[in-house]
């Protein structure tokens, strides 16, 4: 079927715009964390009267960004990691296992993702004091509170996702195992893992990059020695001023764990999003 010429030029021109919308704010962030200060501060200019890399150096020294940078590595690879682990259970119980609840605990696991986060700022909030209280922990300001209340939003999905992945590995692999002498627990690991790596390395992603880049929990269940970059970066924002080009800078750089790491794993991404999508 030959397409229109009209329909030809209008989608050559919706591509135009849409990749003029997405390339012009990443030229002026680039371009914008390579100017200097009084550039930024004056009128907006599409090119840099002056290129300087001084931004780069000192984002460093005007707000602790290392600091900030090691909360976020610490906090988002534990959410990662403790939703990669809870996950694979939990979908190799459901994917292979028959007992009774099990189609409404898939239902119920994939209708919390239905609820908007804001609706669990407050309990988790309680819940943490209540904690605190009741036991001396201290999850309010910690390191393992924010990667608990990480788990709420990234776990469901990533059971999900597994569940999915998992439905697509013959049962065949099991039994075979199972004739072997493999447990149910050998067979995950040595059997099932292996074969699921692509949605494994997919769950990772997406728990990496949604404890990496939020803000709203992070800014209520965060202390001074607990922020996280999202919240970091907004200490550029003095009474006096706005360093605007190492704000840029900063974005840029705290961008690189995600972006490398989609790049290292999209074709892994990409075979555990559509798995179980073609029976």
């Amino acid at each position: 079927m030959r397409e229109p010429r009209w329909f030809q030029w209008v989608r050559g021109v919706g591509l135009c715009l849409l990749t003029l919308f997405t390339v012009i704010p990443l030229y002026v962030m680039v371009t914008t964390s390579v100017k200097p200060l009084s550039d930024v501060q004056d009128t907006f200019q599409w090119f840099p009267s002056a290129l300087t890399l001084e931004p780069y150096v000192d984002m460093w020294s005007t707000v602790r960004l290392a600091d900030y940078f090691v909360n976020s590595a610490v906090v988002s690879l534990g959410a990662a990691a403790f939703s990669v682990l809870i996950a694979l259970f939990a979908a190799y119980a459901i994917s292979r296992y028959r007992f009774r609840g099990r189609d409404a605990f898939r239902f119920t696991v994939l209708s919390t993702q239905m609820f908007p986060g804001i609706l669990f700022l407050l309990p988790l909030y309680l819940i943490y004091a209540s904690v605190g209280q009741a036991t001396g922990i201290v999850l309010q300001g910690s390191h393992i509170g924010l990667i608990i209340t990480y788990l709420t939003f990234s776990l469901p999905f990533s059971i999900w996702m597994l569940v999915s992945y998992f439905d697509s590995i013959p049962v065949d692999l099991d039994e075979a195992a199972y004739i072997d002498g493999a447990g149910p627990v050998q067979t995950l690991w040595r059997v099932v893992i292996p074969a699921a790596k692509p949605g494994i390395a997919a769950v990772a992603i997406y728990a990496f990059m949604t404890a990496w880049g939020e803000t709203l929990f992070a800014s209520i269940m965060t202390d001074s020695d607990s922020t996280t970059l999202a919240i970091g970066l907004r200490d550029y924002s003095t009474q006096s001023t706005v360093y605007w080009n190492e704000v840029m800078s900063a974005s840029l750089v705290v961008s690189i764990p995600v972006v490398l790491g989609f790049l290292a794993l999209q074709r892994y991404l990409v075979q555990g999003l559509t798995a179980g999508a073609v029976k």
